[in-house]
């Protein structure tokens, strides 16, 4: 029998070492202590493998793409692309190996499309980006940013380093490869740039961890259609919808919880699998209940489906970093409005961010290697996304965020992922909820303390706190470097702010105290995960029995 928990202050758990290995309590007995299904997380909600993709073949040699010869191939590349969008069906942009220069923004803007390597290995297809995008056109898709950027006057200020800059548009936006619907605004800045209303269903209740919500008005939806579901705090800042999200936590709610009352402060994209009356299924879970008073709606999200990214390697020149925020936009990958789409076997080196996403859904990115000099503010981050699974993931360059659910994620997993260099576990603030670390591995350093801050809460104060309820950490291996200098328990601490966290298997060469605030539940500590290894895994197999 595993002993009682040992309580040491505020949220400090120490647990010893069980004589026999069981079920976390957690999933004998859920209605006791709330634990999100994350298993509806990826490609066709993770019951599908990623396909081996069928269609026309464009060869981008064909139109000039030649590898290997110094030359710039961008003109070439967008040549290619305006090709393969004039295919009818799928289709498949496929590159040679070697390195291409590319130097110019690709934007996927059509669906049953993949962009196709040879591999991302030495011997594969290689993209080097010689310059910056900072040095290329602004933009129209970034417009509101920009403008948002400079009404609010942001700089990063250090005075310890003498810096005062502005923010750049690319420290969490824009890639090289960019897929976008043209014209479709993405992510919201500017209150006056807030759409009107185009309800296609007024919803009036539903309950978290259910499928079900109660409209009317349903304005011609259908059985597949996968469109978004947006609640609101039309109430101010003593909104009840606010008091739901965080279930009465001890945190304190920032301004931007009730200062912006066009903006939906809870989306989920779903897909809807029946109507009958006034009752509609989807087929995933609501992240909270639904009240009245949350005006909560169903509206059309426009997106690409079936577009896939694979076989490729990414390099960029290791330049002088300058601070952060005033990154000069090496950025591979922008995913912005797919759903059911993938990017796999990528190596991405010397880069500011790897992969940014915002607005997507049911997307799974596998495969995939960062690396190099050059110090990163991401490497796959999950902004404004829901239900995207990150799979075997590698991080050995450092990063400022290297793992990281930022504003309005829900629902997404990081999988089987290893952090090499200066880990950190980000959750970003902005009403983020219901993310899971699952099965991750990380190699820390503790200071002279036998102390390592490995729980971030980054972001802004006006959408603090660092997360909402049930944000899951599992089987998080935790590789201390130089373990037969350990004298002491190694205390893993960082988040003051991240309510009602579930913490279960954390374990790894040493022995470990766990410290998160506020009220954790913190289970199998200091046991490795033996009949559970993954959370993910384990609820998808229940799920598809």
């Amino acid at each position: 029998m595993t002993r009682q928990i040992l309580f040491i202050g505020c949220s400090l758990f120490i647990y010893s070492i069980a004589t026999a290995q069981q079920i976390p309590k957690i999933l004998a007995d859920p209605k006791t202590n709330y634990l999100p299904d994350f298993s509806y997380a990826g490609y066709h909600f993770g019951e599908t493998s990623l396909p081996e993709s069928e269609g026309k073949i464009i060869n981008a040699t064909d139109f000039g793409v030649k590898a290997n010869d110094d030359l710039d191939d961008s003109k070439a590349i967008l040549k290619a692309i305006q090709a393969a969008n004039a295919v009818e069906g799928n289709v498949i942009l496929q590159l040679p190996a070697g390195r291409i220069i590319l130097s110019a923004v690709l934007y996927l803007e059509r669906s049953n499309f993949v962009l196709r390597g040879t591999g991302s290995g030495t011997n594969g297809t290689e993209i080097y980006c010689p310059r910056p995008m900072m040095y290329l056109k602004d933009p129209e898709s970034l417009a509101e940013l920009r403008e948002y950027l400079t009404t609010f006057d942001k700089r990063q200020r250090e005075n310890e380093n003498n810096i005062d800059l502005p923010f750049s548009q690319y420290a969490w936006s824009g890639g090289f490869i960019w897929t976008q619907i043209p014209g479709e605004r993405v992510k919201s800045y500017l209150d006056k740039y807030e759409p009107a209303p185009q309800s296609l269903a007024k919803v009036s209740s539903g309950t978290m961890g259910e499928h079900f919500i109660t409209v009317s008005d349903v304005n011609g939806l259908k059985v597949g259609d996968v469109v978004e579901l947006q609640l609101f705090n039309k109430d101010g800042e003593n909104g009840e919808i606010i008091k739901d999200l965080y279930k009465g936590a001890r945190v304190k709610p920032g301004s931007h919880h009730w200062k912006f009352p066009k903006l939906p402060i809870v989306r989920q994209q779903v897909e809807i699998t029946k109507i009958s009356g006034s009752k509609i299924t989807l087929k995933t879970p609501l992240t909270i209940s639904i009240k009245p008073g949350y005006q909560a709606q169903l509206t059309e999200w426009k997106h690409l489906s079936e577009v896939g990214i694979e076989q490729l390697r990414f390099t960029f020149p290791d330049i002088t970093r300058v601070a952060h925020h005033v990154e000069p936009g090496n950025n591979a990958i922008f995913l912005t409005r797919v759903f059911n789409s993938w990017v796999r076997d990528v190596t991405i080196t010397n880069a500011d961010s790897g992969i940014l996403a915002e607005e997507i859904a049911n997307v799974t990115i596998q495969d995939i290697v960062t690396d190099g000099n050059h110090l990163a503010h991401y490497t796959v981050t999950l902004g404004g996304v829901h239900n995207v699974l990150v799979k075997n993931l590698k991080i050995y360059n450092k990063a400022i965020h290297p793992l990281s659910f930022n504003t309005f994620a829900t629902k997404n997993v990081y999988h089987n992922c290893e952090v090499f260099a200066d880990p950190v576990l980000d959750q970003h603030s902005g009403a983020n909820h219901q993310n899971l670390f699952d099965r991750i591995t990380v190699h820390i350093h503790p200071d002279t303390n036998m102390a390592y801050a490995l729980f971030g809460g980054g972001g802004a104060d006006y959408w603090k706190p660092s997360h909402g309820p049930y944000s899951t950490f599992w089987n998080l291996n935790v590789q201390v470097i130089n373990p037969e200098e350990i004298q002491k328990p190694v205390l893993l601490y960082g988040m003051k702010d991240g309510p009602f966290a579930r913490i279960i298997g954390v374990n790894g060469n040493a022995k470990f105290e766990v410290k998160y605030e506020p009220d954790p539940y913190i289970e199998f500590l200091n046991e490795s995960m033996e009949k559970v290894p993954s959370l993910y895994d384990y609820q998808l197999k229940k799920r598809l029995k």
